[in-house]
């Protein structure tokens, strides 16, 4: 491979990411935001119904893996009664929910 080659690779692939970061904050913004609020503080009408917690605070964040997040987001979550405290994100790949955790991770102050 050329250094040209190596270059227009690296620039693609650096398109790319950057695409794709843009998709996480378009995801976050429609998929996210009603709850959890665009600055994750979760001060918006339904985060304050369903007691959200501050995504900013980085105790919260410690409270939770990558992976739990990315669990959420796929399947939901439930308190211990059962009752549902996050639905499913619909319409959004795998792919496209793992890009909103690096996302959600730099909203910790």
């Amino acid at each position: 491979m050329t250094t040209t080659h190596r270059l227009l690779a690296l620039a693609l692939a650096t398109a790319a990411l950057s695409l794709h970061g843009a998709d996480a904050a378009a995801n976050w913004t429609d998929k996210c935001a009603k709850c959890h609020g665009e600055d994750g503080k979760g001060e918006t009408k339904m985060g304050r119904k369903l007691s959200i917690a501050d995504l900013t605070d980085a105790k919260v964040q410690a409270k939770f893996t990558d992976e739990d997040a990315f669990k959420a987001m796929k399947s939901g979550r439930t308190d211990a009664s059962g009752k549902t405290t996050m639905k499913a994100i619909e319409g959004l790949s795998d792919d496209e929910m793992k890009a909103l955790v690096p996302l959600v991770r730099a909203l910790k102050k």
